[in-house]
């Protein structure tokens, strides 16, 4: 049987009337509710309010509305069933054969600043979500409609099946309601159910299929994501990604996110390998940072924080590389790229901006922890006042230290990162002692043909003894940022100064595990 009565009741009016105009010319009768009402009728359609139809006022500023048992009733009777059929009839309650709703913004409300209690509870709705469900789990003969980007394919199922939709359909957008329903009701509870020190007493996920990757860490492992990556990052070329591709892509954007000035960065497996920055020229930042490592970059992956331009797209095509990651590209470094088919080029979007203002979450066995995410390089606030040496930094080595600290929190620990004011200059990263990973650094730079001499050198946590800072003098820095905090901390100082090196304490730790 074709469509005859459709609900309609949403917060998301995009594209309603226009459905609804659909609909009514299909001979579809319109049922709908207070603001979406106003919407039809101002549209010049002929709208029943659901007061009318159900016989019952709203009541309760519209609290109780759409609860009645000739809503419900309408949805969830079994349209091939006569007993259903007899009581449907005796109770004056025809069908509902399509439920077009979505739900109050609860989740954007919570997102705003200094959200209260009040305005949390006040968009947490209840009619919603019972319609959808009635009419999900009757999908065999309703049509339930909650994202408006689904409207067109309804439409365009009713012309093809004389104004009804398919069961295939029908399901898919079932269990899509589903998925919204528990989504809608773990951010309720993830909101509603922390604890008094700020953690949650529980935590809900429900996330749709993105993608399927390509593999995980290794082609015998699948792999998938889930959630709303798209939103925050665009494929515009290359092969399909795998998980080591998106976590790559995170920590790329990531660094790259800490700097203003046009900086690129090329990392290998989500470390940083080569950071340059320049005040005009992005081509001037790449060989910066291709001069700290010219090996790691094969197969790694590239990030910029301005449009890539042909210019640097011509340099970056004479190497393989398997990402490139940039807020927008000129139409000349696309036409360049593009002859490498298998390179994934990815637009860095701005819904990544409030992604990572979700917390960071990572399995473990038995369930999952959750993080706060480091979102900024602190401690260089007022640096001047941290300074710990007899020597204070010049203004040049305060430059080197500032860009440092931003580029050693995203190198896996023990991180120590040589640097100038606007390159790095070796990178030692994940090695069991702190000396290690600045004994690589130094040989690193050696075979980049890179001078540390003068340098600066930044540690993501504190010097626990004096000869990491002492192998920093001898490899030729001239200064340190450090976090401080270890009980050797006088004896690190005390060889600062003996090395006549100029040294600050952030007072915050950029551990990356």
């Amino acid at each position: 049987m074709s469509i005859q009565r459709a609900l309609l009741s949403v917060s998301d009016k995009s594209g309603l009337a226009e459905f609804a105009k659909d609909l009514h010319e299909m001979g579809v009768e319109l049922l709908s509710t207070g603001g979406t009402s106003k919407v039809l009728r101002e549209a010049g359609l002929p709208v029943i309010d659901v007061s009318e139809f159900t016989g019952a006022p709203e009541l309760f500023e519209g609290r109780v509305k759409t609860l009645h048992p000739k809503v419900h009733g309408g949805l969830l009777h079994k349209r091939d069933d006569d007993e259903h059929l007899k009581q449907a009839r005796d109770h004056d309650i025809p069908p509902i054969d399509l439920v077009v709703v979505n739900l109050y913004p609860f989740e954007e409300t919570v997102a705003k600043e200094g959200v209260t209690l009040s305005d949390a509870i006040e968009n947490i709705d209840i009619g919603g979500p019972s319609m959808l469900r009635s009419a999900a789990k009757n999908y065999n003969s309703v049509t339930v409609v909650t994202d408006p980007a689904d409207y067109a394919r309804v439409v365009d199922e009713m012309k093809a099946h004389s104004g009804d939709t398919t069961l295939g359909l029908r399901e898919e957008l079932a269990v899509k309601v589903f998925h919204r329903t528990s989504e809608y009701d773990g951010a309720i509870s993830n909101f509603l159910g922390k604890c008094e020190d700020g953690t949650r007493c529980s935590y809900s996920l429900s996330l749709s299929l993105d993608q399927e990757l390509r593999y995980g860490d290794n082609p015998h492992q699948k792999a998938a994501l889930y959630g709303d990556f798209g939103r925050c990052f665009s494929q515009l070329q290359g092969k399909g990604l795998s998980y080591t591709n998106v976590l790559d892509i995170e920590a790329a954007a990531d660094l790259i996110l800490d700097f203003v000035r046009p900086t690129i960065g090329i990392l290998k497996h989500t470390n940083p390998c080569g950071v340059g920055q320049d005040d005009d020229d992005l081509r001037e930042a790449w060989k910066k940072a291709f001069e700290t490592d010219r090996q790691a970059p094969f197969g790694g992956v590239i990030v910029c924080n301005r449009p890539l331009t042909e210019g640097v797209a011509r340099i970056i095509s004479e190497i393989f590389t398997d990402v490139i990651i940039a807020p927008d590209y000129e139409p000349e470094a696309r036409a360049v790229l593009q002859k490498k088919k298998n390179l994934r080029l990815m637009k860095l979007n701005e819904g990544y901006l409030s992604a990572k203002k979700q917390p960071l979450i990572r399995s473990c066995p038995g369930g999952f922890m959750v993080m706060d995410r480091d979102h900024a390089a602190l401690g260089l606030d007022n640096l001047e006042s941290k300074v710990v040496t007899k020597r204070p930094p010049t203004e040049e080595e305060m430059r080197a230290m500032r860009f440092a600290w931003r580029v050693v929190k995203h190198v896996k620990s023990n991180a120590i990162v040589y640097a100038r004011a606007d390159r790095t200059l070796g990178i030692g990263a994940g090695q069991m002692s702190r000396v290690d990973s600045s004994r690589i650094a130094v040989w690193k730079a050696g075979e980049a043909g890179l001078d540390l001499q003068g340098s600066v050198v930044a540690s993501d946590a504190m010097f626990p003894f004096a000869d990491g800072l002492e192998a920093a003098a001898e490899a030729g820095a001239t200064a340190c940022i450090q976090p401080g905090g270890s009980k050797n901390d006088q004896q690190v100082i005390e060889a600062a100064d003996k090395a006549g090196m100029a040294m600050v304490f952030t007072g915050h730790r950029h551990f990356r595990h």
